[in-house]
């Protein structure tokens, strides 16, 4: 498409008043990584259909476009050496997602516009009486993106509360509501994720009107709570209390720690097939000793899309027993793990795109080299790539 054209379709779409064209400027300011390049251009959507209408000119155009929310799952290349940019400069336009309305009935039924803050869904939840977002609690980034990772967190994921999605098909302009047994939900993951097919617009939660918990599953939360596995308790405390765990753990956005200059969870715990298992634990205990094998965390799972059995592991137990510890490589690094966790890749404040990718190479490759377990990123990326993912 030439330029002139493209200015053309911007226009128009500035003249709309629920779109403002905005001065371009790096993503590192939109991402809580901190990096990313610039955009060739900068849109503000403020309602679901300016969105929709947004990415349906610009589709039409063929105008390659980033369609952005809370930025807290994003490695965006900036132009250093190691991705695919040159000088900084993104071919794309962003469209950012900013409709936020928030809808809660009196009988569990929570809709919200894919741009609303996610964890003040989850605050509104609580406040308004409803259980089932709270072990969610604290979680950057928008509404609309936790469908597509299937977000989860101390043993709840979105799948468990979603009824349904509202969904822009790009391909066939279809604009239509999409059950949960559509979206292919998995672990970290869905039919949405790694493809920019489906526009997520809105969504639908069904919560508990009592005001009680999801069952708590997750051993350290239920400690904590003074409760029993499997035991509801009142939503409001068990936001609480994940919400101490996650400061504790450097996983609540604040300006002023690095430590949640980060993606969260970088690497997914790794499933592998059960019949592989005993494999990787011998390598454990040829490594580390029977003890620390039989001790590593370990739990039976339906695993990887295939319907076989399998065993996930914890990558954050891997990734510290292969040698890497919080904090590492030091202090002098740009990029370093948090130095509460070993699970989060974290900018000391002046890193670049190529920094995180090194570091993450080198932490897959040692777990890798340790334990014969490879482990996948989380984030999305735009415009780079960690070698050998697709």
């Amino acid at each position: 498409m030439n330029t002139s054209s493209e200015t053309q379709i911007l226009a128009e779409l500035d003249a709309r008043t629920d779109v403002r064209l905005l001065d371009s400027e790096p993503l590192s300011a939109h991402t809580t990584l901190r990096l990313g390049g610039t955009p060739r251009a900068y849109l503000r959507a403020e309602t679901t259909a300016a969105v929709a209408e947004c990415v349906r000119a610009l589709d039409a155009a063929e105008v390659p476009v980033l369609v952005l929310g809370g930025g807290s799952n994003l490695v965006v290349a900036d132009g250093s050496v190691g991705d695919s940019v040159d000088d900084g400069e993104l071919d794309f336009v962003v469209v950012a997602v900013r409709c936020e309305a928030i809808d809660i009935s009196p009988g569990g039924l929570v809709r919200a516009e894919a741009g609303a803050t996610w964890d003040d869904l989850v605050a509104r939840t609580v406040e308004a009486g409803m259980g089932g977002l709270e072990c969610l609690s604290g979680i950057p980034g928008s509404v609309g993106a936790t469908p597509v990772q299937n977000v989860g967190a101390y043993g709840v994921e979105v799948a468990q509360v979603l009824r349904r999605v509202r969904v822009l098909d790009r391909v066939s302009g279809k604009d239509e509501w999409l059950e949960p047994s559509e979206l292919g939900l998995e672990y970290r993951t869905s039919k949405l994720k790694g493809n920019d097919s489906g526009l997520v617009l809105e969504v639908e939660f069904t919560l508990h009107p009592d005001g009680l918990s999801e069952p708590i599953a997750y051993r350290e939360l239920a400690a904590r709570l003074g409760a029993e596995q499997g035991e509801r308790v009142p939503a409001a405390k068990a936001r609480e209390v994940v919400l101490e765990l996650r400061a504790g753990k450097g996983m609540v956005l604040d300006a002023g720690d690095h430590d949640t200059w980060s993606a969260g969870s970088f690497f997914t715990n790794p499933v592998v097939p059960a019949a592989e298992f005993d494999a990787v634990r011998a390598k454990v205990a040829k490594a580390l000793g029977d003890e620390a094998a039989e001790k590593m965390p370990a739990f039976d799972v339906m695993g990887g899309g295939s319907g076989e059995a399998g065993v996930k592991l914890s990558a954050g137990w891997l990734i510290e027993r292969a040698g890497f510890r919080k904090g590492y490589p030091g202090e002098a690094a740009p990029m370093r793990l948090s130095t509460k966790h070993t699970l989060a890749l974290t900018n000391r404040g002046h890193a670049r795109t190529k920094d995180l990718i090194a570091l993450a190479r080198e932490v897959r490759s040692g777990v890798e080299d340790a334990f014969g377990v490879t482990l996948h990123p989380e984030p999305v990326w735009v415009g780079c790539t960690l070698s050998g993912e697709s």
